[in-house]
């Protein structure tokens, strides 16, 4: 046995039936789930306060056939979101999990809504790269902090347990089966917890420095925009117990991550029709491609910064984000009446800014291969300085249909489930293959998954 792994003691310091570490959204709907199911549930999280990756998104879940879509008239299909993933991802995802994910994500939105009543509507004034549909689900402030919050909420609803401030440090197996785990406390003591079910919802390894330098070197220089918390306890602990672990270089970035603000920058900045220059007021790359591999795009500009420019039209459609009314209230966001006001605010050449602007092709598409919208940039023009940024890992636990961890030779850990950033999702192997909301739609479902398995 090691440090991660160990044989139970004599005796646990109490017993609960399925036990959930990470209070995330994975972590509370996993527990939510549980409960519905008639189990006893108890949730441990590291933090204060329940918080996590999910309070840093912008907590939007894609879903295809949600009853708020079929009220808008939006037509979408669980097949069609599975083909949007897969070819996000170039075909590198299970076909297995892709329509896993596609096809209960509308189950789990419809029944959050029905049951605990989250408000969610879905995003129609603009599309996501990749999505063929308007599918993004998201509560009024199109902020995680209001998803997190909204699930706490529901879970303190049905007594479910959440202690805080304890981290899970080592776990306990006998033979096939999970027993339990130890916990620390804030005073240095330790806790011993057993179970019945061990539901593994602490995300993924973007924190830890040294993983994301093994597994994604190409990001490794990148801020770091996650929860420190996602040290990979998760795949330390599957590999002790011989679980498969699978596409570790894949993750989320973002090139659109306010400088030195730390604000995300919404990417319908860019897929409205404003664009990304470097220093030299210069394009570089196609915008449509996706956030996630801008971060990329970016870092590798002089300074590892860009600018988004954009202008008064779509700064009112990325208004309705709370991160961009934030970005507004610090001066993050740069407003000017000519293209060379704000080239001077920015610090950039403004003929060359000018020049950039105006070979933006209003049909067809562009040298990078990008069509746009037909409509021009016009006054009063927006302007953020931006890098580029880690945002969560892709890779982890392979899984099964009900979220167990599998073995390395397919076998299922009986009582052992994973699900969001500690289970391997579907963005492909690296960090072009992620679509829109993919972080979210992993741990929703998987938790809805992991939490209504039987004990």
């Amino acid at each position: 046995m090691t440090d991660a792994i160990a044989s139970p003691p004599d005796a646990f310091d109490f017993e609960v039936e399925t036990l959930i570490i990470g209070a995330g959204a994975c972590g509370l709907v996993a527990a939510l789930s549980a409960h519905e199911a008639g189990q006893e549930v108890l949730v441990i999280e590291a933090d204060a306060v329940p918080s996590g990756s999910t309070a840093l998104s912008a907590g939007l879940i894609p879903a295809a056939g949600t009853q708020v879509q079929k009220a808008a008239g939006i037509d979408d299909s669980a097949a069609l979101f599975a083909s949007d993933i897969q070819a996000k991802a170039h075909n590198e995802n299970d076909p297995a999990l892709v329509d896993l994910l596609a096809g209960n994500a509308a189950r789990v939105i419809d029944w959050l809504m029905a049951a605990h009543d989250l408000p969610f509507s879905v995003v129609t004034n603009f599309a996501y790269p990749g999505h063929s549909r308007r599918r993004m689900h998201g509560l009024p402030t199109r902020a995680g902090a209001e998803l997190i919050n909204a699930l706490r909420a529901a879970c303190e609803a049905q007594g479910i347990d959440i202690i805080c401030e304890r981290r899970a440090k080592t776990l306990y197996a006998d033979g096939t089966l999970v027993r339990g785990v130890s916990v620390s406390r804030p005073d240095g003591g330790q806790e011993h917890i057993g179970c019945r079910k061990l539901i593994l919802a602490c995300n993924g390894f973007g924190g830890n420095r040294d993983m994301v330098a093994e597994n994604m070197p190409d990001i490794a220089e990148g801020q770091w925009f996650g929860h420190d918390g996602n040290q990979g306890d998760a795949m330390r602990w599957g590999a002790e117990l011989d679980a498969a672990l699978i596409h570790m270089g894949a993750y989320q970035g973002h090139g659109n991550v306010a400088h030195p603000h730390g604000i995300l920058i919404t990417w319908a900045t860019m897929s409205e029709g404003g664009v990304q220059v470097n220093r030299a007021g210069e394009r570089f790359w196609n915008e449509a491609q996706g956030y996630s591999e801008a971060a990329r795009a970016v870092l590798a500009q002089e300074g590892g910064e860009a600018f988004a420019i954009f202008d008064g039209r779509i700064a009112e459609i990325a208004g309705q984000f709370e991160d961009f009314k934030q970005a507004q209230s610090v001066g993050a966001v740069r407003q000017h009446d000519t293209i060379d006001a704000l080239a001077q605010d920015l610090g950039l050449p403004a003929d060359t800014l000018r020049e950039t602007l105006a070979n933006i092709p209003t049909e067809g598409p562009d040298a990078f291969g990008r069509k746009f919208q037909g409509k021009p940039l016009a006054p009063p023009f927006c302007g953020v300085r931006v890098t580029g940024a880690l945002f969560h890992t892709q890779g982890g636990l392979r899984i099964n249909d009900a979220a167990q961890v599998l073995r390395q030779d397919g076998s299922a850990i009986t009582n052992l489930y994973a699900g969001g950033g500690a289970a391997c999702g579907v963005s492909g192997a690296g960090d072009s293959g992620y679509l829109s909301g993919n972080g979210l739609l992993s741990a929703v479902v998987l938790g809805a998954l992991a939490g209504k398995a039987p004990l």
